[in-house]
């Protein structure tokens, strides 16, 4: 399909005439369009421009927002559960980050969300290709929309979003360098990332312990079966890896009563959206991290009205229908780190930010230290010594938000009182951190 069909913002406000009432306009207005990145593979992106005055988009930052999973929709979820500017019921959203800087969602890896594939195997397997298929959307993107070349470009991701992320921000940053892509790439943000898994997985029993949510017995069992899945990784194992990932969780689950692994101070989910799917791993895998981005509202939303709004969606195309087999495809990739990647990214002079939720347990704050540590970039002696600083809650003034620190290319921000999807939590904070970030110059 290509391009297919790139909206202008005169076009949005006559699709909103056309239909009265379906989603509220905005005034800076809105694009969206299809890449084919490989044969058969098809990739949606959304651009909202930044609010405002029809041309302050200029003077503002361009944000791409990457999902997790591998499978959640940014389209979808990242839009309208977490920093676009309408909530699910279709309400304007006071913390959106479109009032600070115009906002991509793309689909990402092909076959999530809107995005979709015309044959079982053009799913992408691992980082190197979901990287590569980007890129391709990028330049295309770029070429079409030469207002956004000079304005600063970041990329924003949240849990696989994260190991996305620092994938795609390596491959662009030396395809800027050789003048392939046209962008002034400005820097990468990995929010509760699965940058390195096993240390997130080594952490759970220790974090858990120390909220009192796992006794001593409790915390033996996790540390047992997460000394498997270490030894898994350090064999290159992945593929045993993952499975012995899927059976840790089930022991946090066994003695814990069911944390939620996104929040651990939030009600579990519903046991029924956790079937042992006949002792399939990947299956079980899938329903406990893809689905809960497909909650049945959001999912009669985005088929229905949005659907509808965008007018592109092929007809045997549902939004969220390839996410199984999306999941499935990166199993193998799954449990692989990329730290160094962004070792790669810091040395580069690549601006990397790190932020965490305090109550996220999938992707724990003590896992995101711990490979931190690991780097091998220069600056981090001198990073490790600093004291954080604390940031006020813009929501609760005289309260402490968050705690940051910066070195040089490479920041840390702790956000408290929030879990996996910080947005979603503290949207008042992540849009702030959001703005240091873009505005670090």
């Amino acid at each position: 399909m290509g391009w297919a069909v790139l909206l202008s913002k005169f076009v949005f406000l006559f699709s909103i005439i056309a239909h009265k009432g379906l989603l509220t306009p905005l005034t800076g207005g809105e694009a969206w369009g299809y890449v084919e990145v490989r044969d058969g593979a098809h990739m949606f992106w959304w651009l909202y421009y930044a609010e405002g005055q029809p041309a302050e988009y200029r003077n503002l930052p361009l944000v791409m927002w990457l999902q997790g999973g591998p499978g959640g929709s940014g389209s979808g979820f990242g839009n309208f559960e977490e920093i676009g500017p309408l909530n699910r019921d279709l309400r304007p959203r006071k913390t959106s980050w479109v009032q600070a800087a115009s906002v991509l969602f793309v689909d990402n890896p092909v076959g999530t969300g809107f995005s979709y594939t015309d044959e079982p195997d053009r799913y992408a397997t691992n980082v190197a290709t979901v990287a590569s298929d980007m890129l391709v959307l990028l330049k295309r993107f770029f070429t079409e929309t030469p207002d956004f070349q000079g304005i600063p470009f970041y990329i924003f991701s949240e849990s696989y979003g994260g190991k996305m992320a620092a994938a795609i921000a390596l491959e662009l940053t030396k395809a800027v360098a050789q003048g392939a892509v046209k962008c002034n790439f400005a820097g990468v943000a990995l929010g509760d990332s699965w940058i390195s898994p096993v240390d997130s997985v080594m952490t759970w029993g220790p974090y858990l312990y120390s909220t009192s949510l796992l006794d001593d017995s409790g915390l033996a069992e996790v540390s047992a079966v997460a000394d498997e899945v270490k030894k898994a990784v350090e064999t290159q194992n992945f593929e045993k890896a993952t499975e012995l990932w899927a059976q840790a969780e089930a022991v946090v689950e066994q003695n814990t009563n069911g944390v939620n692994f996104y929040n651990i101070l939030s009600p579990g989910p519903d046991e029924k959206r956790h079937p042992l799917a006949g002792g399939d791993h990947i299956a079980l895998l899938m329903c406990r991290h893809v689905q809960p981005f497909h909650g049945e509202s959001l999912s009669e939303l985005m088929n229905g009205q949005v659907r509808k709004k965008l007018r592109i969606i092929p007809q045997n195309v549902t939004w969220g229908g390839q996410a199984a087999d999306v999941f499935s495809s990166m199993a193998g990739d799954f449990m692989r780190p990329v730290v160094d990647i962004v070792d790669q990214l810091l040395t580069a002079g690549v601006n990397v930010s790190v932020y965490n939720g305090q109550l996220d347990l999938i992707v724990d704050t003590m896992g995101q230290e711990l490979w931190l540590k690991q780097l091998k970039w220069g600056g981090l002696p001198a990073f490790t010594k600093l004291k954080w600083t604390p940031l006020e809650d813009p929501s609760a003034p005289g309260n402490t938000g968050a705690f940051y620190k910066s070195y040089k290319n490479l920041s840390f921000y702790w956000i408290l009182k929030a879990g996996h999807m910080i947005p979603s939590d503290q949207g008042p904070m992540a849009l702030q951190m959001m703005k240091m970030i873009t505005q670090r110059d």
